[in-house]
């Protein structure tokens, strides 16, 4: 029997990749990957793997969850390296968690390798700091995309409001008119900022900055789209100041 590894391969950027991540890359059997996976990641593989597109993007699903679970258990059944290969890191809006509990009730070995979670790494190429002494010091990690049979389909949007300072979205822009809406019930001030980062840290990274009042008719004016995060806060108003000392897009 094999083992499984749930790597997370960073948000884009090949300069992001772990280098435990990357030297699994380059010895593994079996490489079930994401939809959000560079290139430049993926052409780390090993040449000899298996791959298989296991991704799944708004109404385009490549495999089922389910079969995608299963398919690990096959895998590692007659493999002795299987790479779970995931866009950011496993555990933050990854189902990581949920892979690795039916492996473990499989009896299948399984280890998660962390990666950099787009909440932090794409905000930070857009000179967004999520912390600053002099405007936040606390911040909420929240999905804006729930799934059907959660245990709780809800997110306290009133409560998020007003539980930090700097609040970072996932998966919310198919969503952002009602997250919009919600937050601006939890009185939340309609001059807050908020930053939209398409494609956080690859070369064609892009930020729409507006406020609550003004940034769904920004997103239907400039035909805004996925996959994006949003920064709502304060912080965002350093984008004008940070933002010419971003990263550059490191090349393997």
């Amino acid at each position: 029997m094999g083992k499984v590894y749930l790597v997370g391969a960073g948000p884009g950027d090949p300069g992001l990749m772990t280098l435990k991540g990357k030297g699994l890359l380059e010895c593994a059997d079996v490489v079930i990957y994401d939809a959000l996976v560079s290139p430049e990641i993926l052409a780390m593989i090993n040449p000899q793997a298996e791959q298989i597109n296991a991704g799944k993007r708004m109404g385009r699903h490549s495999l089922l969850q389910e079969e995608t679970t299963q398919l690990l258990i096959e895998k590692a059944l007659d493999h002795p390296i299987v790479v779970r290969l995931k866009g950011g890191d496993p555990f933050i809006f990854g189902r990581g968690g949920e892979e690795m509990a039916e492996l473990v009730a499989a009896d299948i070995p399984v280890e998660v390798v962390p990666g950099i979670t787009s909440g932090i790494a794409a905000s930070a190429y857009a000179g967004i700091p999520l912390t600053h002494r002099l405007y936040s010091s606390s911040v909420t990690f929240v999905t804006g995309h729930e799934a059907a049979g959660k245990y709780n389909p809800i997110v306290n949007w009133s409560a998020i409001a007003h539980g930090s300072q700097t609040i970072v979205i996932y998966m919310g822009i198919h969503n952002l008119p009602h997250i919009v809406e919600q937050l601006s019930l939890a009185e939340l001030s309609v001059d807050t900022p908020i930053a939209l980062v398409r494609w956080g840290t690859r070369p064609e990274q892009s930020e729409l900055i507006g406020t609550l009042a003004t940034i769904l008719d920004q997103v239907e004016q400039t035909g805004f789209t996925a996959p994006a995060i949003a920064v709502i806060g304060s912080v965002v108003n350093l984008h004008s100041i940070l933002s010419d000392c971003r990263p550059f897009y490191a090349k393997c």
